[in-house]
């Protein structure tokens, strides 16, 4: 099974790679593929290019086996939707199921997504979560409805299922935001242990966020 792990990126750090690990671990996936967005379609559009978030991308998974950059959206013309990134990925590998790994704040507003419910029927769900995270913390809605039906909580009953299901997987949680990075970078402040190295290099020999 593949992961697949969206998002702007802007820029990639520790709260996303730790996670987007744990995943792997957990599930025993194949890879985690790492695709930023080209066009967000329901955020901002970022302050870095689409070029400088895929490089840093790279430099931040160079030495990380686990982890692939993807940039079929920054390829793709128009805003990013993840339905169409599932069905190219599917394309491409048809021999493999898919999980699409979703942070719990990003899962609560999953109705927002653009045909969500296709999204449910093509792959499984990973949400990401704090350990003894309560279910009953999310309102009732048809998101709540597809979660009664979908969950599983053996992750080998999930990885045995091609699609159709979620999970919901306990993860280390850092708080650290790329929003906070930015700030800091115009502050000239301290970034050592928010994001790797290269990153840090790279952002600040480019003058990003500056």
């Amino acid at each position: 099974m593949i992961g697949i792990y969206g998002g702007t990126f802007d820029p990639v750090h520790y709260g996303h790679l730790r996670p987007a690990i744990d995943v792997y671990s957990e599930l025993s996936l194949s890879e985690v593929r790492l695709i930023p967005a080209g066009v967000p379609a329901h955020r901002d559009v970022p302050l870095a290019s689409s070029t400088q978030r895929y490089q840093m991308l790279l430099l931040a998974t160079q030495n990380i086996n686990a982890l692939t950059v993807d940039d079929r959206e920054i390829q793709r013309a128009g805003s990013s939707y993840m339905i169409d990134t599932i069905r190219s990925l599917q394309a491409d590998f048809v021999d493999e199921s898919l999980c699409l790994i979703v942070g719990m704040d990003a899962f609560i507003n999953f109705e927002t997504w653009r045909e969500w419910q296709a999204i449910t029927q093509l792959v499984n769900i990973v949400i990401t979560c704090r350990p003894n995270f309560d279910l009953d913390s999310i309102p009732e809605s048809d998101l709540k409805g597809y979660i009664r039906g979908a969950e599983i909580q053996d992750k080998d009953k999930f990885l045995a299922s091609p699609a159709g299901h979620c999970y919901f997987c306990p993860v280390t949680q850092l708080d650290i935001s790329a929003t906070r990075i930015r700030d800091l970078i115009k502050q000239g402040g301290e970034l050592n242990f928010l994001l790797p190295d290269a990153v840090i290099h790279y952002l600040l020999q480019e003058q990003i966020y500056q």
